[in-house]
């Protein structure tokens, strides 16, 4: 007997059993062979690899249907990581900042240019990303990050400093303020040709990878605890009816943003400016987070997302 044939009669005895669902002794009739014959076939094509067996656990039926809800309801590709039991929010902010630093990681191809808005979630999911060369990878960063002291900037290039060791990529830093003080002054700003630089090479960008941040997240949002905010700036905020934010950008529940009063004084991308960017993957875990993340689907900042079941199922129960 030779090999193709042997492999033919494997793949005959496979077929009965798991395509037509046929006993091993009906088989073992119609062949006029042993019971145990047809079992060593079966396994002999197991080993073949004619036949794969996939196991899917209970939870991936339940993350597969938050994925298609939110798909079908906001237009993005969704990825939702199962929750384990007994995990807590910074758990399950590692696995989520591990499946999205896999999924960028597949995003990125010779001579992208990356943009990367800091924050909790970004530097957690730069620690986490595969290490490899990507020729000609430039990573510009899309909101300022100097604080209400004047300090921030060593935050911000430690976090692009890791993602540029991990790619060997080249770095646009953009040292400007997250917040001005005063609209004019980040008019005037926005006139200097080192800041134009940096935002014409925003405005380049291929892949854009950033999270959304909420006042009272689980795990603290960087923008809310490191004095970037006074607190006549969270007045103004709420009394906006912002949310949480994108970049640095606020947003309405509604996804609207454009005539928030401490948006005319931040250095964030705002979504309209994303929205040109044609790969855009949002990272996002903590239920508390729901809210933000909802305005931030409802205004089309993202093309792909990555989030945990915890925070999709409070996500999908919002009303």
């Amino acid at each position: 007997m030779t090999r193709e044939s042997r492999l033919e009669g494997l793949y005959a005895v496979a077929r009965m059993y798991y395509g037509e669902e046929r006993t091993m002794e009906s088989i073992a009739g119609e062949l006029r062979v042993s019971r145990s014959t047809v079992s060593r076939m079966l396994r002999d094509a197991r080993e073949a690899e004619l036949v794969t067996i996939s196991l899917r656990p209970p939870e991936a039926q339940r993350v597969e249907e938050l994925a298609r809800l939110i798909s079908r309801q906001y237009g993005v590709q969704v990825q939702v990581v199962p929750a384990v039991p007994g995990d807590d929010q910074r758990e399950r902010l590692r696995t989520v900042t591990e499946a999205g630093g896999a999924l960028l990681d597949e995003m990125l191809e010779p001579g992208t240019t990356l943009g990367i808005a800091w924050g909790t979630t970004m530097a957690a999911l730069l620690g986490a990303v595969r290490s490899r060369p990507v020729p000609g990878l430039r990573i510009v960063q899309l909101n300022g990050a100097i604080n209400t002291e004047g300090s921030g900037l060593t935050y911000i290039a430690t976090v692009l400093a890791r993602a540029a060791t991990r790619w060997d990529a080249t770095v646009h830093q953009f040292p400007v303020p997250a917040f001005f003080d005063y609209p004019a002054t980040r008019e005037a700003m926005w006139r200097e040709r080192s800041v134009q630089r940096v935002l014409a090479t925003q405005r380049e960008a291929t892949v854009a990878v950033f999270s959304v941040g909420a006042f009272d997240a689980e795990v603290p949002s960087h923008v809310y605890t490191h004095n970037y905010l006074t607190r006549e700036d969270l007045s103004s905020l709420r009394a906006d009816g912002a949310v949480g934010d994108v970049c640095t950008v606020f947003l309405r529940a509604d996804g609207t943003y454009r005539d928030i009063a401490m948006n005319q004084r931040g250095s964030g991308t705002a979504p309209d400016r994303l929205l040109r960017i044609p790969r855009r993957l949002l990272v996002a875990s903590g239920s508390r987070k729901a809210l933000p993340l909802r305005a931030a689907l409802r205004a089309g900042v993202a093309t792909d997302l990555v989030v945990d079941e915890v925070t999709a199922r409070s996500l999908v129960a919002l009303r």
